[in-house]
């Protein structure tokens, strides 16, 4: 229960947030032809490399560990607001590398989703690099978002806050409706595998922190505002990324 309310990835550099708009990332989860696993990375290093190295167009890449997704790639873009997107990576030389070098490699199984993130709930209070993520996927109930927030979410942000201060967290919604049990992602960082070993003492300081019994009326609210969720491990390919592994710390807005 710890890991509840945690794709993802999801990972801002908040050190960019220059605009008031809205930051998004986006997050391209893409499924290789295992005979060409080789060559998807050679072309897919190598580009990044070249068109998508740092800024906001700076893009990382992911092995996805467990689940559904196993053995896919997560590739992500940004932090970056809306009215950036059109001024993504796009000329011809871009086009030619990604259908010559990355998509004649890829089965037709691409899934697109661009996350929003909630600054003023995550915690990204120190520098610190990239290595391991882990992914806590939540579907939320048609018209229960705002009481999924207020109820379950916030709640669970106190309890960081209050007992888990130095874990440090992004919290992401999904700005299209696509029916696919991605409402909410909560993105948990670590370095160590030892971090999913720690003890489950999530219910001892959720009722610490919101009173003796309080539990209880969480369980229900979670099943009142939510219809399941997953998690899933990623971790970073600094080889096939174009952007560092760095994270910048910064004040929620």
């Amino acid at each position: 229960m710890r890991k509840l309310l945690c794709t993802l990835l999801l990972l801002p550099l908040l050190a960019m947030a220059q605009t008031n708009e809205t930051l998004v990332i986006e997050n391209v989860m893409l499924t290789v032809n295992p005979e060409k696993i080789m060559e998807f990375e050679a072309g897919v290093a190598a580009h990044n490399k070249k068109f998508h190295a740092d800024g906001p167009y700076g893009a990382r890449v992911y092995n996805v560990l467990n689940g559904k997704n196993a053995g896919k790639y997560m590739l992500i873009m940004g932090p970056l607001p809306w009215s950036a997107m059109d001024g993504r990576p796009s000329s011809q030389e871009h086009t030619d590398d990604n259908n010559t070098n990355i998509s004649k490699y890829l089965t037709p199984e691409v899934e697109v989703r661009y996350m929003k993130m909630h600054s003023d709930l995550s915690n990204f209070s120190k520098d610190f690099e990239i290595n391991k993520v882990s992914v806590f996927m939540i579907d939320v109930k048609r018209f229960k978002q705002s009481e999924f927030i207020d109820k379950v979410l916030k709640k669970v942000v106190k309890v960081y806050k209050e007992k888990m201060p130095d874990q440090l967290y992004g919290i992401y919604s999904n700005e299209m409706n696509n029916m696919d049990g991605m409402d909410f992602a909560w993105v948990d960082f670590f370095d160590s595998s030892s971090w999913m070993a720690r003890e489950n003492k999530f219910m001892q300081q959720f009722e610490e922190v919101h009173g003796s019994g309080s539990f209880k009326q969480f369980l229900a609210d979670v099943e009142a505002t939510t219809d399941g969720d997953r998690t899933e491990i990623w971790v970073l390919r600094k080889d096939l990324s174009g952007a560092n592994a760095k994270i910048m710390a910064a004040t929620p807005k």
